[in-house]
């Protein structure tokens, strides 16, 4: 295994790790709070650094494949989740800050569709 695809793989379930935590502290606290924040953007910037890797490194795959069409939109979905939960958090309007974990499972588990397609075309390769 070369070390640019351990560091894609260590990357990756970095972004796992930090993702999964920030949902449910967040959803265990019952609001979003500012530490959510970070680990939410953590989770982006890991993801993205995996990602960047995982592309360099593919011959012969494509955007327009399934994992490359749901990686892409995970990640764009992360970035608008990590940037409204932001804007969400500076409002400091309650019932918003209390709702936000609604959104931030929705998108947690549809990052997980890319995430769990790319063990299995890891694992076909």
């Amino acid at each position: 295994m070369s070390t640019k695809l351990i560091m894609a793989i260590i990357t990756i379930t970095l972004a796992l790790v930090f993702y999964t935590i920030g949902v449910f502290s967040e959803r265990k606290s019952g609001i979003l709070k500012k530490p959510h924040l970070f680990i939410f953007w953590m989770g982006l910037v890991f993801d993205t650094t995996g990602t960047t890797i995982m592309s360099s490194m593919a011959k012969g795959g494509s955007l327009f494949s399934p994992h490359g069409i749901t990686g892409a939109l995970a990640i764009l979905l992360m970035l608008f989740h990590a940037v409204w939960a932001t804007v969400v958090f500076k409002g400091q309007e309650r019932t918003k800050l209390e709702n936000f974990h609604k959104f931030s499972i929705v998108v947690w588990l549809i990052w997980l569709v890319p995430y769990i397609l790319g063990v299995f075309v890891g694992m076909g390769a």
